[in-house]
């Protein structure tokens, strides 16, 4: 058996889910340039669960959208923190109806017995960091892929 390649979900809408450091870097690097309106993101303190609806690049059909000559394209996803004690943020007004805000990465910085933080930063200087009881962290796609509205290629570093 071999492992998956970063085209194989080039079809498919992405479902993954990242458990550890390892996995977290796949799904950090498919929502880098991922945008969202501050008003998309949902904080459920009794379900311990914090969910963000993002419009992102699909890094993974880039090269074959580009061999092809079509554009380039973005899809719905909602990226959804588990077991979520605390959220705090930085530079981040959730209030603000016109805030949008591009996604850089996700990091988890451990702490004891598997619990840490997920932090997201955002382009301009912004965070939220999410203190949790272990890593548990759902990418879902849930609209059908759509051409880039740009048309372009976000910078990726690959």
């Amino acid at each position: 058996m071999t492992d998956a390649r970063f085209e194989d979900g080039a079809e498919q809408p992405l479902r993954l889910l990242a458990a550890d450091g390892e996995d977290l870097k796949v799904v950090s690097s498919l929502v880098q340039d991922a945008v969202l309106p501050a008003a998309e993101m949902t904080w459920e303190p009794k379900a311990r669960r914090f969910s963000l609806l993002l419009n992102r690049f699909r890094w993974e059909d880039r090269a074959a959208a580009e061999r092809a000559g079509r554009p380039v394209e973005r899809v719905q996803s909602v990226l959804t923190a588990g077991d979520v004690r605390k959220v705090s943020s930085q530079g981040v007004d959730r209030k603000d109806p016109d805030l949008v805000l591009s996604l850089l990465s996700l990091e988890f910085e451990p702490g004891e017995d598997g619990q840490g933080a997920l932090v997201l930063t955002f382009a301009g200087d912004g965070a939220l960091r999410l203190e949790v009881e272990c890593l548990d962290l759902l990418l879902s796609d849930v609209t059908r892929p759509y051409a880039a509205p740009s048309g372009r290629t976000p910078r990726h570093p690959d």
